[in-house]
């Protein structure tokens, strides 16, 4: 980059906040998988909405690229910088600007800790429900921006249910301030949509207007083995009916992740007998006796074959690290091949059976490890290397693998993300799995809000 405009971007927010030393940038610059890595001529980390206003403005002069970085969790390779590309870390702008307990809200700015916004909303005896394995390091911007979901999307939706108003910085630096709380505003478009999920690339979300919900009183959690998919199908159905449709999650976990989980990351299974598939399943507030007798009724059905209940937090969250193990505990067997996907509810179990298959014909020896919020058809594909073949070799072959495994989701009206978002891994796949009109409309709204072309190019669209 040409050292004068260096210098100009430099001066927006500060030389002690401008990172231009290559050691000092690797943090930003590396997915916490190692499988991305980039490059940038600064890291510049703004500390409010008028300093992300002047960086854009510059930008969008200059035809600089910018790319948005909140907590640098992301899975597809939307927020690592490349060549010119300019990286905007929004760490530095985390406050919590206000939690307003009788409105069921909380504003904070974008760089703030999902974990943080979760603490100050238990202070005032209320729950925002968005929960994820990286929360304790993921930010909220990045969870708009890629609409995240997690653990309990089945009762409170994904992060875009979640929001009520947002304050976003467009491609020109112009700024706007839809930081509203209203929970009905019927005035033609709705904004905040846009951007939610964009990733990015038609403006940087600085601040949002969250939801709350009045804290659960109580919560049962079991740990059960099922036979099969149909009967881990059976028994969400079960548990709506029993809890009176209060199941906060409800989560899939195949045998061979289990085996992963305990063998490397210390998480204890509850259940003595093995079992094919093992199911994670919530109350919140339902009555003491409904999931006893839901576990009653899927033994005599022969749904369930084995179940543990929680009886303190410690047993709960101990079976909690079970599932948030899962996706870790596969680094440790070599190459992992991940798929974040969706279908109906009711086609996970056809899915997840003609998947195997076609992994089996495509690569035999591979080892997939499905997992996932079953109770809202988010499926986590992920496919283990065959023992012993080389993990280079193994991820070489991770498109052919991904089209073996989209056509499966395909066939069945799901969807190649989920929760994940596009970012550069998957904007290829966007031409097979979207129509002409629905690419025309979306690189409309592109050319409309960054003319320019200069947030987070090369993400999302193809």
């Amino acid at each position: 980059m040409d050292q004068t405009l260096l210098n100009q971007f430099i001066a927006i927010v500060g030389a002690r906040n401008a990172i231009t030393d290559a050691q000092a940038q690797v943090p930003y610059l590396k997915e916490w998988r190692d499988m991305w890595r980039g490059q940038t001529p600064v890291v510049l980390r703004p500390a409010s909405t008028a300093e992300v206003s002047a960086i854009l403005k510059l930008a969008h002069e200059t035809g600089t690229k910018i790319v948005p970085q909140s907590g640098n969790t992301g899975l597809v390779n939307g927020q690592i910088p490349q060549g010119e590309e300019v990286l905007l870390s929004l760490e530095r702008m985390s406050r919590i600007i206000a939690v307003d307990a009788a409105d069921n809200s909380i504003t904070v700015e974008a760089g703030a800790i999902l974990q943080k916004v979760q603490e100050a909303a238990d202070a005032v005896d209320r729950l925002f429900p968005l929960s994820l394995a990286s929360e304790g390091t993921c930010r909220i911007g990045g969870n708009l921006s890629s609409n995240a979901g997690g653990l309990n999307v089945l009762a409170y939706g994904n992060a875009r249910d979640l929001c009520l108003g947002l304050e976003v910085v467009l491609a020109d630096g112009r700024v706007w301030n839809g930081l509203k709380a209203l929970r009905k505003d019927n005035t033609g478009y709705d904004l905040k949509d846009l951007f939610i999920g964009a990733e990015g690339t038609l403006g940087v979300i600085t601040a949002a207007v969250l939801k709350l919900f009045p804290k659960p009183r109580r919560h049962d959690t079991a740990f059960c083995a099922v036979p099969s998919l149909n009967a881990a199908l059976d028994l969400l159905n079960r548990a709506k009916e029993a809890s009176g449709n209060r199941v906060v999650a409800f989560e899939l976990l195949a045998a061979i992740g289990v085996d992963f989980a305990t063998r490397h990351m210390a998480a204890v299974n509850p259940l003595a007998a093995a079992a094919p598939w093992y199911v994670l399943f919530e109350f919140a507030d339902s009555s003491a006796a409904a999931m006893e007798q839901c576990l009653e009724q899927g033994f005599v059905h022969g749904v369930v074959s084995d179940a543990a209940i929680a009886q303190n937090e410690a047993h709960r969250k101990s079976f909690w690290h079970m599932r948030e193990s899962l996706s870790e505990s596969q680094k440790f067997e070599g190459g992992s091949i991940k798929h974040d996907v969706s279908v109906p509810v009711s086609k996970v179990p056809d899915f997840i059976e003609a998947a195997v298959a076609a992994v089996a014909g495509f690569m035999p020896g591979a080892r997939p490890c499905p997992f996932g919020h079953m109770g809202d058809g988010n499926i986590h594909f992920n496919v283990s290397q065959p023992v012993g073949m080389d993990k280079a070799a193994y991820l070489a072959q991770w498109a052919g693998m991904n089209e073996v495994v989209f056509a499966e989701v395909l066939k069945r009206g799901g969807s190649i993300s989920a929760e994940h978002g596009i970012g550069r891994l998957k904007a290829p796949d966007m031409l097979k799995i979207k129509s002409p009109l629905e690419l025309e409309l979306m690189r409309g709204l592109k050319t409309l809000l960054d003319p320019r072309n200069t947030l987070n190019p090369g993400r999302v669209l193809p």
